[in-house]
């Protein structure tokens, strides 16, 4: 069965939502999951921490160089992920939705590459 990436995405330096709002969020990712579960579509799922957490690591001229903060500045951050089996894209999308009602956020699919998805 073909696996998918639902990635979280958050605006940088959008407003933090209230402690009510998180709790309900929370219950909604928790509910979400518990449904990925028992639909035999769950593989993991994880949360990240801030960006400013990040080290990226690279080899230049054979040395290795880490450097503090994400490799890539973008509009979104990765949040989490989730990594789910689906039987299509029309599925993994259902899915990617109810992701983006529990988190509030938008969800990005993407296929990974194996002989199940070409």
């Amino acid at each position: 069965m073909p696996t998918y990436l639902l990635s979280v995405c958050y605006p940088p330096g959008g407003s933090l939502p209230s402690d009510e709002q998180m709790q309900r969020i929370m219950a909604d990712v928790s509910a979400f999951q518990e449904e990925l579960q028992r639909e035999g579509a769950w593989v993991f799922s994880g949360g990240l921490h801030d960006p400013s957490t990040a080290t990226t690591v690279r080899i230049k001229d054979g040395e290795t160089l880490t450097t503090d903060g994400p490799f890539i500045e973008s509009k979104e951050i990765l949040g989490g992920l989730t990594i789910i089996e689906a039987s299509d894209l029309d599925a993994a999308l259902a899915w990617a939705e109810k992701a983006a009602r529990a988190t509030t956020t938008p969800i990005e699919v993407r296929p990974f590459q194996s002989s199940d998805n070409p």
